[in-house]
């Protein structure tokens, strides 16, 4: 079961990581396995979503979210994205960054490093846009309590995930743009370049954030329609064209789920800036960590099992948190790969570790009554 629903990702990853042996040596493999990991990572909340809403979808349109779907996700959205992003800041053609990351590294380097304020500036409000909408939500199950509770009774104040992500932007627009007043203003004209880059992300954020809140209430409607009619049916005696009704409502389920896995492939996407401006790598790593999320969708379907390790999802945002604020820092200052990407899968790590004592909590307490589950503390 395991080797027949995860071969092809385990073949990629082979394919994947000599690659990036062969490319660039050790330093490029450690790099591409951290992308691989922190994909997955930060993208599980994502196949875990993509299940419960594929398991209602019948085999025809599971078959076109998973072939279709594949090509839009990991070829449009983990390979295209990043050198489209290189292509716009850096202003120069899509083709031509991937030439010159291949044929001319050190000319690469240099537009890409010089056009970083932007990317970073652009990333960092996304990804904090991300951890704050979450961290602000009131949820049933808490990983760190005493971090969670507060800032949830705060989360009660409209927009203030809006207001907080646009100070913060101010602060490190102008706080660059002091700096390099400081240092001889060889950078100033980009503070400017920085707000706007910043607003942009959160733009983006609002946008794909509002398509997927409008597939999903199209979702809602659709399957609310459906079982309205099913309903009068049964009154009445007749029969109802399941096929018809399944089919829009599978129809709208595919739309939203494509929007939703762009919304989520973005954190990805863009949390890999924070450990690497190579366009090679990135693709390697994101494309490996892209065939495990879609594999472990197909496992989750099948096992029929969701939600096994709760925290996850904490930690996956709590990491997000992490890379924003370092996006936003290597504005500044530069940040070795290897810590960057530790911080984020040290933390993941550690939800995963308190979900399996939870777990095996849980599972100690078998015997009592079935409420105990709530009582249950977290891993902290």
């Amino acid at each position: 079961m395991i080797l027949k629903t995860f071969g092809w990702s385990f073949a990629v990853t082979a394919l994947g990581l000599v690659a990036a042996l062969i490319y660039g040596g050790w330093e490029a493999f450690g790099v591409v396995a951290i992308l691989s990991v922190l994909e997955i990572s930060l993208s599980f909340d994502n196949a875990v979503v993509n299940a419960g809403i594929l398991k209602k979808m019948n085999a025809f349109w599971q078959k076109i979210f998973l072939t279709i779907g594949v090509l839009i996700a990991v070829f449009g959205m983990r390979l295209v994205f990043p050198v489209v992003i290189v292509a716009i800041t850096a202003k120069i053609d899509p083709i031509e960054a991937v030439d010159l990351s291949f044929n001319q590294p050190e000319r690469y380097q240099e537009l890409v490093t010089d056009a970083h304020p932007a990317i970073a500036a652009f990333g960092g409000m996304f990804l904090l846009m991300i951890f704050l909408d979450f961290i602000f939500e009131d949820r049933d199950i808490q990983w760190l309590r005493w971090i969670e509770r507060p800032l949830a009774k705060l989360g009660k104040v409209d927009m203030l995930s809006v207001c907080i992500a646009l100070i913060v932007l101010l602060i490190s627009a102008m706080t660059f743009a002091t700096n390099a007043h400081q240092h001889g203003g060889g950078h100033a004209d980009k503070a400017e370049t920085v707000l706007l880059a910043g607003v942009a992300g959160l733009i983006t954020y609002l946008i794909v954030g509002g398509l997927s809140g409008f597939f999903e209430n199209k979702l809602e409607e659709e399957e609310e329609r459906e079982h309205e009619a099913e309903e009068e049916a049964r009154k009445s005696g007749k029969k109802v064209s399941a096929i018809a009704l399944s089919g829009k409502a599978a129809f709208f389920m595919f739309l939203y789920l494509e929007v939703l896995d762009a919304s989520f492939s973005f954190d990805g996407v863009i949390g890999a800036f924070a450990i690497t401006n190579e366009i090679v790598l990135m693709a390697l790593g994101l494309g490996i960590g892209a065939m495990y999320v879609r594999s472990l969708t197909v496992y989750l379907v099948r096992q029929g099992t969701l939600d096994d390790y709760v925290y996850l999802e904490h930690g996956a945002h709590y990491a997000i948190g992490a890379l924003s604020v370092i996006l936003l820092i290597t504005i500044q200052y530069e940040i070795p790969e290897l810590i960057t990407g530790g911080i984020g899968v040290a933390l993941i790590g550690w939800s995963f570790w308190s979900s399996v004592r939870r777990n095996k909590a849980l599972e100690a307490a078998s015997g009592d009554d079935k409420g105990s589950k709530a009582e249950v503390p977290s891993g902290v």
